[in-house]
């Protein structure tokens, strides 16, 4: 039994879209974890966006691209009616919101990164080990301070307290965490731009005008945007943990496959305006 490039190439998509679907999971894992630290008391729902920013992100982007499959590739033209189309639009509007919405969270985390204090007349972490103080290990990642541990974190002589978390953190440290802060609002805000871009190019197509100086400007646009999103993943595999990088990396991935789709689309409807034009001549 043989099977087909394509088989392969479709089945290989599909994986990363799994793939994609289960790092919703493990970023609610992560965030819910640290959760616990940044709302003692509980996450209530005007705080659910700054607890869970990469969750409902993730998860909208999935619905999402699953959104962008079937126009692009899985629904033949014929099967756009108009229930079939607002649907679409619909679950996309929906999606673009909370994303939206996400976006906003990491700009309130980035925020709460930022509001920091010196923690006065401490030069050792084992002298704060017994008052429920945490160490800011990550981004988004906290570890009791014990008298088991307290040595093991730094080496230094000052420490900086986030005003909003019982949790402390060296100056380079902090440094990291603000960075990786940034990379998050950079991502999400460039992924805003990508999936604007793609909006217009899939409109353009479906009018057969997506050609000539609205092609180009659209390839340099992207070219500088994806090269912005694999920055962004790079940084995350030097400095951040391997679910940022792995989640960054999935997601270029999926957008290649999308791209593909488009391409695909485009070079049909070219076959079919040169068979018509044909047609029209023998006639």
């Amino acid at each position: 039994m043989t099977i087909s490039r394509d088989t392969l190439f479709q089945s290989f998509k599909y994986l990363v879209y799994i793939f994609l679907a289960m790092n919703v999971y493990w970023f609610f894992a992560e965030e819910f974890l640290a959760a616990k630290l940044q709302f003692p008391d509980g996450v209530g729902l005007q705080d659910m966006i700054e607890a869970y920013a990469s969750t409902i992100d993730t998860a909208a982007w999935v619905v999402l691209l699953l959104m962008f499959e079937l126009e692009t590739y899985v629904l033949e033209e014929r099967q756009f009616t108009r229930p079939v189309t607002w649907s679409l639009h619909g679950v996309r509007a929906v999606s673009y919101g909370f994303i939206v919405y996400s976006f906003y969270g990491y700009i309130a985390n980035l925020e709460t990164m930022q509001l920091v204090m010196p923690l006065a007349g401490i030069s050792d972490l084992c002298a704060i080990a017994t008052d429920n103080w945490a160490y800011a290990i990550d981004y988004d990642e906290y570890t009791a301070i014990t008298s088991e541990n307290c040595h093991t974190f730094s080496s230094a002589s000052s420490f900086w307290s986030f005003n909003e978390l019982r949790a402390v953190v060296d100056a380079s440290g902090l440094a990291a965490i603000i960075g990786l802060a940034w990379i998050d609002v950079i991502n999400a805000g460039v992924w805003l731009l990508v999936v604007l871009v793609l909006e217009v190019d899939v409109r353009l197509q479906e009018r057969d005008r997506y050609e000539g100086w609205a092609l180009r400007v659209s390839t340099a646009m992207k070219f500088l945007l994806y090269g912005t999103l694999l920055y962004a993943a790079i940084y995350w595999g030097i400095k951040g943990d391997f679910v940022d990088f792995w989640d960054a990396f999935l997601w270029l991935i999926a957008f290649v496959f999308i791209e593909l789709n488009i391409f695909e689309w485009r070079q049909e409807s070219l076959e079919e305006n040169a068979a018509s034009a044909d047609a029209r001549l023998t006639e």
